[in-house]
C-alpha cells in the first residue's frame, strides 16, 4: 500500500520551506513526562494536570494569583544591594548584581507588596530564586523587615513566600544578621497579635529555613518542595549515618511535625482566605475603599 511506505526515495525539503515548531508552545512535566500546551500549563498555575508536580514560579506570578484582579501596591521597589565587603570572586559583586538585574528585570531576590486578597487586606513578601539563587542579603532582610513593619502598623496579615538557597556569601556577616533582624521583627508582629503565615516553596534552605521561614503562626508548603538547612551530603558526613529517602521533602517534614499542612497552588488563595478569616484580629483595618486603590499596580 503506497501510503504505508515511501515510494520515492531521497525526498529533500528546501530549507526555506521547512517549518519548525516555535519554542515555548509545549510543556513536558519533568516528573511524569506528560506533555501539555504552555497555555494549559499556565492556566493550571504551572502545576502538572496529571501528577500535580509544582513548577517554580516567580514573585510576580504569586502576586497575580493572590491579589484580587492582580492589583497591588509594591513596597520599597527600588532598594538595591551595596558592596560593604568589596567582595570579588570570578567577578566583582556589584558587576554580578548588575548582570543579574539585566537578566531578570529584578532589583533583588524578594518583592514585597500589599493589596486585597479574596476581599481581605494582605501583605506579601515573595522571593525570586532566579536572582542569585534567592540568596538572602541585606536588601532581602531589609525589605522583609519593612514589610513586617507595614503589616504591624496597619494590622494586616503577613504572608511570607520563601524560595532560597540560603545566605548570600558575598555579604557574609551582613547576610547572617538578616536572620536575627527578621526574626526580631516577627516577634514584634506576634506581640501585636497580627497573623503571620509562612509558605515554603521549592527550595527553601539555609539561613532562610533557620529563621523567618519556620517562624509562622502557620507553616505551610507546596507539594514536593525541598525544605532543609544543609544539603544531604553535608548532613550525612556530619552525623555519619545514611539518611531516609526524601527526608527533605515537604511531605516528610509534614509527617514529622514541622509543617501544619501542604497546599496545592491552585487552592492557595482560597485556603489562605479561609485561614486568615479565622485569624483576623478584631481591630483589623477595614478594607480600603476602591477609590484609594486606583493607583495600584496591575500585573500583566
Amino acid at each position: 500500500m503506497a501510503w504505508f511506505k515511501r515510494v520515492e526515495k531521497g525526498i529533500v525539503t528546501p530549507t526555506e520551506q521547512k517549518k519548525e515548531t516555535p519554542d515555548g508552545l509545549w510543556y513536558k512535566c519533568p516528573e511524569c513526562k506528560t506533555v501539555a500546551t504552555m497555555a494549559e500549563h499556565k492556566r493550571l498555575l504551572h502545576v502538572c494536570g496529571s501528577c500535580s508536580y509544582h513548577d517554580r514560579v516567580d514573585a510576580a506570578d504569586y502576586f497575580d494569583l493572590l491579589f484580587d484582579s492582580g492589583e497591588f501596591s509594591e513596597l520599597d521597589a527600588d532598594l538595591r544591594s551595596g558592596d560593604p565587603l568589596q567582595f570579588v570572586d570570578t567577578k566583582a559583586y556589584p558587576q554580578r548584581v548588575q548582570a543579574t538585574e539585566r537578566n531578570t528585570g529584578l532589583k533583588d531576590a524578594v518583592r514585597t507588596a500589599h493589596g486585597m486578597s479574596a476581599g481581605q487586606p494582605l501583605v506579601v513578601a515573595a522571593m525570586d530564586f532566579k536572582f542569585i539563587g534567592g540568596s538572602m542579603g541585606s536588601v532581602v532582610g531589609e525589605k522583609i523587615a519593612r514589610a513586617i513593619d507595614f503589616a504591624r502598623q496597619n494590622r494586616t496579615p503577613f504572608l511570607m513566600i520563601s524560595r532560597s538557597g540560603g545566605a548570600r556569601m558575598m555579604e557574609a556577616g551582613y547576610s547572617l544578621m538578616q536572620m536575627a533582624k527578621t526574626s526580631a521583627k516577627l516577634a514584634q508582629l506576634a506581640e501585636a497579635g497580627v497573623p503571620y503565615v509562612s509558605l515554603l516553596t521549592d527550595p527553601t534552605t539555609g539561613g532562610v529555613t533557620a529563621s523567618f521561614a519556620m517562624l509562622g503562626d502557620f507553616n505551610i508548603a507546596e507539594p514536593g518542595a525541598l525544605i532543609g538547612f544543609a544539603g544531604p551530603r553535608v548532613i550525612k558526613e556530619t552525623i555519619g549515618k545514611d539518611l531516609p529517602k526524601g527526608f527533605q521533602s515537604a511531605e516528610f517534614v509534614l509527617e514529622h511535625g514541622f509543617l501544619d499542612f501542604i497546599v496545592d497552588r491552585r487552592e492557595l488563595k482560597q485556603r489562605l482566605a479561609d485561614l486568615l478569616g479565622m485569624l483576623r484580629p478584631a481591630d483589623a483595618a477595614a478594607p480600603e475603599p476602591r477609590e484609594a486603590r486606583r493607583s495600584s499596580v496591575k500585573t500583566q
